[in-house]
């Protein structure tokens, strides 16, 4: 396989080897260690995560920038690192370049590490939740630059869908205008990150990791480009309930805006409050949606190698 790999790249001999080889490799982002989780518990679920990946035959490839460095897949030590760093840039396709350039460390968000994920030749890639449409867009424009990533570049996103405290709704919009097909996986109803169920019907249902692969080789063969978004919903012994959360994001979007937070300061922010007010219960779920997204991917990664 041809990596579009540059002066400021660096692949891990182990990612590069499966690459190669035509072994299945899931990428992993990096804002869920940065600015989603506190230390240590942000440590142990990438090392979990990781280790889940490369139970299921694929191998992981958690994407960051660390001095100035693009790394494609880190070092135990490398990841370790970053679990403790303070003052991590939340990266994006608007800031990735700029971090490069500047010799900054920072955490990868969704549009970042798909864009990573492509240069490297990674079809598939894991995370918690997308960002999207936030409440009150109508006014503010606060809308997610992962949206326009999924419109333009081709990995298989998969998560526990968009992250609940956005307006869901609204993002499936978004993504239907660029494009981007919305899969559930074995439901008929949208997730909503930390519950099982939203309101909101599933775009399209496929029911096992071949059908997805299936499906991408399809729209491959077809000429179809952008992304496509796997929404895998919570494993139910972790899930909190819709109209549970309802209360708690109402709760944190209070605070939100009594503080006066914006622009990328909003998803970190909520996260951490959502911690407080449900009193660690969301950081659980949210370690089981993320190790159960991850090995949803590491099986559609495996699926896709042998088609």
């Amino acid at each position: 396989m041809t990596m579009n790999l540059n002066q400021y790249t660096d692949i891990s001999s182990d990612v590069q080897n499966a690459l190669a080889e035509g072994k299945p490799v899931v990428a992993l982002e990096s804002t869920i260690i940065t600015h989603g989780m506190p230390y240590p518990d942000n440590s142990r679920m990438a090392a979990d995560v990781e280790a889940i990946i490369t139970q299921e035959g694929a191998v992981p490839a958690t994407i960051a920038i660390v001095d100035g460095r693009l790394k494609i897949g880190l070092s135990i030590e490398e990841r370790e690192a970053l679990a403790q760093v303070k003052g991590a840039m939340k990266l994006s396709r608007a800031d990735l370049a700029f971090a490069l350039s500047e010799g900054r460390t920072g955490g990868t968000t969704v549009a970042a590490t798909m864009l990573a994920a492509h240069l490297a030749g990674i079809k598939v890639f894991a995370t918690g939740g997308i960002g999207g449409v936030h409440k009150g867009a109508e006014t503010s424009f606060d809308i997610s630059a992962d949206l326009e990533e999924l419109g333009r570049t081709p990995v298989i996103v998969v998560s526990a869908g968009a992250k609940a405290i956005l307006d869901i709704e609204k993002t499936l919009e978004v993504l239907e205008t660029k494009g981007v097909p919305v899969v559930v996986y074995g439901s008929d109803t949208m997730p909503a990150f930390w519950s099982r169920q939203s309101p909101l019907k599933a775009p399209l249902r496929l029911d096992t990791a071949e059908n997805i692969a299936d499906f991408q080789k399809a729209r491959e063969a077809i000429g179809v480009v952008g992304g496509m978004l796997i929404a895998n919903p919570i494993p139910q012994a972790s899930e909190i309930p819709a109209e549970i959360m309802a209360g708690y994001i109402s709760e944190a979007l209070s605070r939100a805006t009594r503080n006066g937070i914006t622009g990328k300061a909003v998803t970190p922010f909520l996260l951490s409050e959502i911690l407080t007010i449900t009193k660690g219960e969301s950081l659980v779920a949210n370690i089981a949606l993320v190790e159960n997204n991850a090995r949803l991917a590491a099986k559609i990664a495996v699926a896709l190698s042998t088609r």
